[in-house]
């Protein structure tokens, strides 16, 4: 590898640009190559971020790879485009940071986790909230074993992206492998996996399509593996913009209120909610990603969470198509 870790974009488009933003602030990284179909994606990248005025450009993602001297990768393209990226990607020896989801079925998911434990390369996905103090700080309660055994978790996305997606490749199947259970659905899953560090056993799903070939409202029950119940709930369909999420996890010493990222926090022997304080520092996935590639700290988010996501995702469209609940296979 040469001093600084030479990356290349797949995919540029609006949320690249923010990736290609904060790369450009680590002193460790060079981005050396940007690759998109759409020239006119091209230039806004470029534009947005006038420090890759001058990197190359390519709109087939191979030959970038075939031309340029290449460390890593990031992927920010539609979702079921991403397992033969990151396949071809590893093969060459090049460490992967992908957008999420990772894959689109659990097949796949276990064929990019063998792959980079084979090629010995770091894979993982661009999930932020993995890095952000607010969910790390709920993370580090349910470890601690301070919030006691999880019974419960609630859990609420509220979002106009059935409007918001029209006419785009998000409301394509072929493209997006999903609605938005599988778009930034998949934020509230894994965040809710993650934190709690529990596997699900099984789902009731119900979901509305409307007028699209995909998902838009979904409905899931969940039983965890230890035997805690749950709620998802995506509204895709919202009358207004913008995002909101709840998420609330009950412990049995506990509980803890997530509402856009802003916490209280109630143990059982406390007479008030509490704001906490002290949370653990910020950072981003761009800056794990390097650092884990230099051994200055571990992978945040391995492609495993990848796999636990999928994983519901795929028993939640089997439980919405039969109608039955259906068991959550994990390994």
């Amino acid at each position: 590898m040469s001093k600084r870790i030479r990356t290349g974009f797949i995919g540029c488009g609006g949320n690249a640009s923010s990736h290609i933003g904060r790369v450009l602030q680590i002193p460790e990284a060079e981005i050396v190559a940007l690759c998109d179909p759409s020239k006119d994606s091209l230039a806004r990248a470029k534009e947005r971020n006038p420090g890759a005025q001058d990197v190359p450009e390519f709109t087939d993602y191979q030959k970038m790879l075939a031309e340029v001297e290449l460390d890593a990768v990031q992927i920010s393209t539609p979702h079921t485009l991403h397992f033969e990226q990151i396949m071809i990607c590893l093969d060459k020896g090049l460490h992967v940071l992908t957008e999420k989801p990772m894959v689109c079925t659990v097949e796949h998911a276990h064929q990019v986790i063998a792959k980079a434990r084979q090629v010995d390369r770091t894979l993982m996905i661009a999930y932020q909230r993995h890095l952000q103090p607010a969910y790390r700080f709920v993370r580090d309660k349910v470890k601690s074993g301070e919030m006691g055994d999880i019974q419960f978790v609630s859990a609420l996305q509220d979002q106009r992206w059935y409007s918001g997606t029209k006419g785009l490749w998000r409301q394509q199947l072929a493209l997006s492998g999903g609605g938005q259970l599988n778009d930034s659905g998949s934020h509230l899953l894994d965040i809710v996996l993650w934190m709690t560090g529990l596997g699900v056993t099984e789902v009731q799903a119900f979901l509305e399509n409307f007028e699209s070939e995909v998902d838009i409202n979904s409905a899931l029950t969940l039983k965890f593996s230890n035997g805690a119940l749950g709620n998802l709930s995506i509204v895709g369909n919202s009358p207004v913009g913008g995002v909101w999420e709840d998420i609330t996890i009950w412990g049995t010493k506990a509980v803890v209120y997530i509402r856009n990222g802003k916490i209280t926090y109630k143990a059982a022997d406390m007479d008030d909610v509490v704001e906490p304080e002290g949370l653990p520092e910020a950072s981003t996935p761009d800056r794990n990603f390097y650092d884990a590639i230099l051994g200055r700290d571990e992978v945040q988010v391995p492609p495993e969470c990848g796999l636990r996501v999928i994983e519901l995702t795929e028993a939640a469209w089997e439980s919405a198509r039969t109608g039955k609940p259906s068991r959550v296979h994990s390994t």
